[in-house]
């Protein structure tokens, strides 16, 4: 069956990406879940199509984009989910194969497929792209092949907004705070990160929910966002707002 308008989520198989499957399927959107082949098993039930797909590999992203739209419909919502983490290393320690592998997935596979799939959209004069950034790319901190990565998409979202304005075609970025997606729950469940430490920081002294990220994501893809192209959009807790009072003894407490 085709449709008239499809929204694509690449990483759409988990973590934030799965979340925002499921709340844009839940509104009314028809999606189709572009991931690697090894996760085909968790894509959403009601999702409309799944593509395996690596997101590096540019002539795969091309075929994929021709599968899509002869199967399923024109793409006319983008989300750029796809993206892998690090483990913190001093520059000494993060070899150049996984710098280069962070940067390959994190930045380079996201701006093919704004490229690729934004392409589309520009001969059809209609479209909506939303990148997944990260607050990582908005301060200093130890991940050197995550955080550059990340804030080299808030600029590339930046700089296709202006390409591509004319032309009916928005890009936005949202930079999650510290989410409680699965992996980072289980990294919590081994002790391996402590909640309090995510958490002291954030003016709202909690974590981030996947959903709350994924009705920002839906917002900006919405009709209600038609004049909102270019910004990246934080969805922390309050993370960035807090993080600086802790020179002055933290964020104060509930009253």
């Amino acid at each position: 069956m085709k449709y008239t308008s499809i929204t694509l989520v690449t990483g759409g198989a988990s973590g934030i990406g799965a979340a925002c499957v499921k709340h844009l399927i839940h509104i009314g959107h028809h999606v189709v879940v572009l991931d690697l082949p090894a996760s085909a098993h968790n894509c959403h039930s009601q999702a409309i199509g799944f593509v395996a797909c690596d997101v590096t590999d540019e002539s795969a992203l091309k075929t994929s984009l021709t599968h899509i739209e002869q199967t399923f419909g024109p793409v006319n919502c983008l989300v750029n989910s796809a993206g892998i983490l690090q483990h913190r290393l001093a520059p000494d320690q993060l070899t150049m194969g996984e710098w280069e592998q962070v940067l390959n997935v994190d930045f380079r596979g996201t701006y093919l497929c704004c490229a690729i799939f934004g392409h589309a959209m520009v001969q059809r004069r209609t479209g909506a792209i939303l990148n997944l950034a990260s607050i990582a790319g908005m301060r200093s901190n130890p991940l050197h092949a995550y955080a550059p990565a990340k804030a080299a998409v808030i600029s590339m979202t930046a700089g296709l907004a202006a390409e591509w304005g004319r032309t009916g075609v928005r890009v936005n970025a949202v930079s999650p705070g510290y989410t409680r997606t699965e992996a980072l729950q289980a990294a919590i469940d081994r002790g391996d990160r402590d909640p309090k430490d995510l958490m002291s920081q954030s003016a709202m002294g909690r974590l981030v929910e996947p959903h709350e990220i994924a009705v920002a994501v839906a917002f900006l893809l919405s009709p209600e966002a038609t004049a909102i192209t270019g910004i990246n959009l934080p969805v922390d807790a309050g993370w960035l707002a807090g993080s600086t009072w802790q020179t002055y003894g933290g964020v104060p407490p509930a009253q």
